[in-house]
C-alpha cells in the first residue's frame, strides 16, 4: 500500500524557504543552513512539477543552499574592513525583502476587499442649499481695523507727497493732469491685488503719483473692503496695514 503525500504549493523558492524558517521557528538572521537545506531538498525531491521554468527556480535555490552549506564548513572569509563575512548574508537580505513585499500584498488585498464593500451615494443636495452664499460679517472681516487708523496712514502718505515737492522747481510752472478716473483706478487696484495677493497699504499708496491718485486709491480700498473683496489686518499699533486679497486669482 503506497502513501500519497500532498505537498503545499509555494509561489517560489523564497516562499518555500520562508515557510521552512517559520515552521522550524528559527531566527531569520541566524538560519541553521544544514537543517533548512535538507528540508528544502526533501521538498523538491517530492515535487511533480512539469513546468521546467518553475522547477528550474527551485533547483537554482537548491544549488545556492548547497553552496552556502559548503562555505559554512570552510574558514570564514575576511572582507576589506577586517570583518568576517557570513555566507548567509545575501540570502537573509533576499528573504527579508521578500517577506516585506509578501505581507504588503496581504495588506493591499485586504484593502481591495474592504473597498469592494464600500457603497457610494449620489449627491442629492437641494438646489437652494447649493446656491446659498453665507452673508459677509463685516465686523469679523474688519476686525480691530477702523477708519481712524486708515485715515492716519492716509494722512501720512499725503504728507510724504507734499515732502516730495521740490520748492524751487515747483515754482517754474505746473502741468495739469487729466482728472483721475475712478473706474481706471479700480481696475488698477484690482490688477495690483491679483498680482501681489498680500501687501502693505503703505506700499500701494507710495506708488501713486499725485494727491488725487492717493484720494481715489484710498476710496477704492474702502469700497473693496466694504464689498468683502479684501481683508485688512494690523498686527500692532502704528504697524503697516496688511491687505490680503479674497478675490479669485
Amino acid at each position: 500500500m503506497s502513501l500519497t503525500v500532498k505537498l503545499q504549493v509555494f509561489e517560489g523558492p523564497l516562499d518555500l524557504l520562508l515557510h521552512l524558517i517559520e515552521k522550524n521557528k528559527v531566527d531569520i538572521y541566524d538560519i541553521p543552513i544544514v537543517l533548512i537545506t535538507d528540508q528544502y531538498l526533501e521538498y523538491i525531491r517530492n515535487m511533480k512539477e512539469e513546468n521546467l521554468d518553475i522547477m528550474s527556480e527551485f533547483l537554482v535555490m537548491a544549488a545556492t543552499l548547497l553552496d552556502i552549506k559548503c562555505r559554512m564548513l570552510l574558514p570564514k572569509e575576511i572582507n576589506e574592513e577586517g570583518e568576517e563575512e557570513d555566507p548567509r548574508a545575501e540570502l537573509v537580505r533576499n528573504l527579508i525583502e521578500y517577506k516585506m513585499y509578501k505581507y504588503m500584498s496581504y495588506e493591499l488585498k485586504d484593502m481591495h476587499m474592504d473597498a469592494g464593500r464600500t457603497l457610494f451615494k449620489a449627491p442629492t443636495m437641494p438646489r437652494e442649499i447649493e446656491e446659498y452664499e453665507q452673508p459677509i460679517d463685516y465686523e469679523q472681516l474688519i476686525g480691530d481695523m477702523d477708519l481712524a487708523r486708515l485715515n492716519q496712514i492716509f494722512k501720512s502718505m499725503m504728507k510724504r507727497q507734499v515732502d516730495k515737492i521740490d520748492p524751487i522747481r515747483s515754482k517754474f510752472g505746473r502741468i495739469e493732469k487729466d482728472e483721475v478716473s475712478l473706474e481706471d483706478k479700480t481696475a488698477y487696484v484690482e490688477d495690483y491685488i491679483r498680482k501681489h495677493r498680500k501687501f502693505g497699504f503703505r506700499d500701494l499708496l507710495e506708488k501713486q503719483n499725485s494727491k488725487m491718485d492717493l484720494v481715489v486709491t484710498f476710496l477704492v480700498i474702502l469700497e473693496m473692503m466694504k464689498l468683502g473683496q479684501i481683508m485688512i489686518v494690523q498686527e500692532a499699533l502704528f504697524d503697516d496695514i496688511m491687505i490680503t486679497s479674497k478675490m479669485a486669482a
